[in-house]
């Protein structure tokens, strides 16, 4: 068979991409070709994201449906996304309790187990997490690095007592702590080790899960298949990280160097089905923090139709 009739025989499938720290394993999918031993043709859309060192400010907005992979995936242009176990549940639950939105479900819990910091610039004197008590923490709003900092921050101080700054961009967040705007900054990978070059001190580090959303149009089967090959994916990272590593350095726009990264954030794991019990915890969590509105149930946010 010729490779044009081969690919012409694969089902096409578009699925967006924003950091490649949180998308590593869908990059590889496609590069190695496990998506095509899948029998799919894999096209991923890749949009700005808020770690990559050139990203527009769209990725920032208010309203998360008009940033740049979201208003996308509302306009029909891919069919399943992935972002942070939070994020994904926002606008997965917004997208099924409010009018007007692109109904997305959450299918999986994804390959990615993303690393984040929260940094400090030596000279602010910071050395624990309880001396950011009342301390404006930079972020970028209802993102990853915005979520899992009150993730790590809760186990330290009070609620009332979290504070947080939207400085926009991974790379303007650096640059605002090192100018000495801010005393601390949530930053995901490349960016972590960036401010570790630059002398920055990781006061507090956990991992972030990616989760994997898509529309209905998107069927089992063919979902079942992309996870297949993301699983073959992850294992390949893990075994050698050193050779996919050079994805997520590029973000920082020459700021660091492959061998510079910390092999051991990058971590990754096959998809799983996302159960009752994580979404009840997680939406639950979601809810407590107001970042999600009422009403939603496992039955209108969650179909782990892969495995049905």
């Amino acid at each position: 068979m010729s490779a044009t009739l081969q690919n012409a025989s694969l089902k096409k499938v578009t699925a967006s991409m924003m950091n490649a720290i949180h998308d590593l394993p869908l990059l590889v999918a496609r590069d190695e070709g496990f998506f095509r031993d899948e029998g799919l043709d894999v096209q991923i859309l890749k949009t700005p994201g808020t770690g990559q060192h050139a990203s527009d400010h769209q990725a920032l907005r208010d309203n998360i449906f008009n940033r740049t992979m979201e208003s996308l995936y509302e306009q029909g242009e891919c069919d399943q996304f992935r972002m942070c176990e939070w994020g994904i549940m926002k606008r997965a639950v917004e997208s099924n309790v409010e009018d007007g939105h692109r109904a997305a479900k959450i299918v999986a819990l994804g390959s990615a187990m993303s690393s984040f910091a929260i940094v400090t610039d030596p000279r602010s004197g910071i050395y624990e997490p309880e001396q950011l008590k009342g301390v404006p923490i930079a972020v970028s709003p209802f993102n990853g690095s915005h979520f899992t900092m009150l993730k790590m921050m809760e186990g330290f101080i009070g609620r009332d007592e979290i504070k947080w700054v939207n400085v926009g961009t991974h790379r303007e967040r650096l640059d605002a702590l090192r100018d000495g705007k801010v005393k601390a900054a949530s930053l995901q990978e490349p960016w972590i080790s960036v401010a570790e070059k630059q002398s920055c001190r990781v006061l507090i580090e956990s991992r972030s899960t990616r989760s994997e959303a898509a529309g209905e149009q998107l069927d089992g089967p063919t979902l079942a298949k992309m996870f297949r090959a993301e699983a073959r994916a992850a294992e390949a990272i893990q075994k050698h990280p050193e050779k996919y590593a050079h994805y997520i350095a590029e973000e920082a726009g020459g700021l660091i160097d492959v061998k510079e990264l910390r092999m051991s954030r990058i971590l990754n794991a096959p998809p799983v089905p996302y159960t009752r019990e994580r979404f009840n915890d997680n939406y639950q969590w979601t809810l407590g923090w107001g970042l999600v509105p009422p009403g939603a149930t496992y039955e209108n946010t969650v179909d782990n139709r892969a495995w049905a």
